[in-house]
């Protein structure tokens, strides 16, 4: 099997497991920009349908973005010392987050993906201005 086939295989195992609560690691590794958002789209809907607790750990915006309700950022150095800080909105996470590297995103209108301002554009401008780094709608 390739990585990407299983690396789906894993999360259908993980998933087929009967648990409270899940934790997920990198579920978007091996995967192309499709399969991730399948998975990500599978992942969601099985954890709200079963009405269970998920602690996913993901690197990819994308999907990170879409299956978090809640975030966790860390502060420190990497692979070396960090402090977690208290679960916040996705919302919140995200505008502490992209503040720290100054960038803005906002959603793209036709097919919702993350999409990133270009600096000191005048959405980006206005975004940071408002304290708006990342917005879950566009409008």
């Amino acid at each position: 099997l390739s990585g990407g086939e299983l690396q789906r295989v894993a999360l259908v195992l993980c998933l087929g497991k009967v648990a409270d609560v899940y934790l997920i690691d990198e579920p978007s590794a091996y995967l192309d920009s499709e399969q991730r958002l399948h998975a990500a789209k599978v992942i969601k809907r099985f954890i709200l349908h079963a009405k269970k607790t998920a602690f996913v750990v993901e690197h990819d915006f994308i999907m990170a973005t879409y299956l978090a309700d809640r975030v966790i950022m860390f502060d420190g150095v990497p692979s070396k010392h960090a402090t977690a800080n208290s679960p916040q909105s996705l919302l919140a996470g995200m505008n502490r987050f992209l503040k720290l590297l100054d960038i803005s995103f906002r959603r793209d209108k036709d097919n919702y993906r993350p999409r990133i301002n270009k600096k000191d554009s005048v959405k980006d401008l206005e975004q940071k201005k408002s304290g708006n780094y990342f917005f879950l709608d566009d409008d």
